[in-house]
């Protein structure tokens, strides 16, 4: 039997690897700050940057056989066409907002295409109906083959330069789709990735969901963007140029992470992955805590297997910072939920048997969790986002550890699902329709002309 003494160890050195792996992540906060200081630092750029995005050079910057776009201008190609494929299943609560949102978008050249993969609801009536009201948009339907199918199925019959993946309850803004095309006047981007934001924060988990999710995109993405390895291009705010994708072949349908594999793949090529943090949607968050463990375990196996897939990809040279930052992500998003758990597991019995692996004072256990640190990110995230309503959501800090904890365990269920190789399903949330905050702002723009077609 393991004496306390042996274990007391085993939970300093794994406490251990989870504070350098902590650390490690510490290094996104001054990154983050840069990437957002460089374009605000003098009164020129903030201009600019208040100005917002216009239609600027002709081209949409295929090879070398174009006009470039004029440096230091928050310009987008002007002859671009933007195809926006929407996959749904089941979606009929959400389905007519999101399409509203998109179709009044201020870029002109637009398509919208609805992909219903063998929806069992309503949602494929709405989509027709859709189409017969807004001559950009498109509708077909299939049987049901999965998410990565029906994107597929969108990509075939797509016309635009450029490729706009959503979900189907996703809410834009009048910019959103300006701002996501203007990283494509540079010829080596291949993907540019939107900020998603919750549109449901009108509960507990909800709330706590929305202002975890601004250390994702508003501080990582930065982050990870100005250093040029980005790992995913969210499946819900994602733009692609349209060759690139059908270089590569579309979206892989056998895997659970189909935007994040193809961003894997986009970077193999050797094109760049951007984040604009400007061009923003608002999606639904999980509402319940089942519906929040069933998506983190779909996004942990998504995860599994495209490591697996790509797995001489980690660390290799030949991908250079790329490379190496996938296994740091190996780390820390699948070792380290790992021991945390395991690190728990220790803790008990030591905490049965009198001992502690930490000191007495609330202070220490505090920082040994990690709550001060993450609670000061979680304030520079809101700051570089502009969230500073979300503020209001801090009393969610009392919640974070069992967040944690759960996350840790989708990891390894996930780990145990794809060691059985368990079925494969959309497993997308129940959508409830509910809009609340910031985002019904972006629900909240005129009416749509009925008239509008594809130039």
């Amino acid at each position: 039997m393991i004496g306390l003494g042996a274990l007391e160890l085993g939970a300093q050195v794994i406490g251990s690897g989870l504070l350098l792996i902590a650390t490690a992540k510490l290094a996104y906060v001054p990154i983050a700050s840069w990437f957002e200081l460089r374009i605000r630092l003098t009164s020129g750029r903030r201009a600019r940057l208040a100005a917002g995005p216009r239609p600027g050079f002709r081209g949409i910057a295929r090879g070398g056989d174009t006009e470039a776009a004029p440096r230091r201008t928050l310009v987008y190609p002007g002859d671009a066409i933007v195809s926006v494929i929407v996959p749904a299943y089941n979606e009929e609560v959400v389905l007519d907002a999101c399409i509203a949102s998109i179709v009044r978008s201020a870029f002109p050249r637009l398509e919208v295409i609805i992909v219903d993969d063998g929806s069992t609801d309503a949602t494929w009536s709405i989509a027709r109906g859709l189409a017969e009201r807004h001559p950009c948009v498109h509708a077909v339907r299939q049987d049901n083959a999965g998410k990565g199918a029906a994107l597929n199925r969108g990509i075939r019959m797509a016309v635009g330069d450029i490729l706009l993946f959503v979900d189907a309850d996703g809410l834009f803004d009048r910019h959103t789709v300006e701002w996501l095309i203007v990283p494509f006047s540079d010829r080596r981007v291949g993907a540019v990735c939107g900020d998603d934001r919750p549109s449901n924060a009108d509960r507990p988990l909800t709330r706590m969901l929305s202002i975890l999710s601004h250390v994702g995109t508003g501080l990582v993405r930065r982050a990870l963007s100005l250093l040029g390895c980005l790992p995913i291009v969210s499946g819900n705010i994602g733009a692609f140029r349209a060759e690139v994708v059908r270089s590569l072949g579309g979206f892989h349908e056998h895997t659970l992470g189909e935007d994040l594999e193809l961003t894997w793949r986009v970077h193999a090529a050797g094109f760049r992955v951007l984040f604009e943090p400007r061009a923003i949607v608002f999606a639904e968050s999980p509402s319940t805590v089942r519906g929040l463990w069933r998506q983190r375990v779909r996004w942990a196996r998504g995860l599994l297997q495209t490591t697996w897939m790509h797995r001489r990809m980690i660390g290799s040279p030949r991908h250079g910072i790329f490379g190496a930052y996938l296994a740091l992500n190996t780390l820390t998003a699948i070792v380290g939920p790992v021991l945390q758990l395991g690190l728990l597991l220790v803790l008990l019995p030591l905490a049965i048997g009198g001992r502690q692996a930490v000191g007495r004072d609330a202070w220490a256990v505090l920082g040994w969790l990690g709550l001060v640190s993450t609670a000061l990110v979680v304030v520079l995230a809101l700051v570089l986002n502009g969230a500073w309503r979300e503020l209001r959501n801090g009393w969610t800090v009392v919640l974070w550890p069992l967040y944690s904890c759960l996350m840790g365990l989708t990891m390894v269920w996930a780990i145990r699902d794809e060691l059985r190789r368990a079925p494969q399903r959309w497993n997308k949330l129940h959508r409830t329709g509910i809009v609340a905050g910031d985002a019904r702002l972006a629900a909240a723009h005129p009416t749509p002309d009925p008239a509008r077609s594809l130039p």
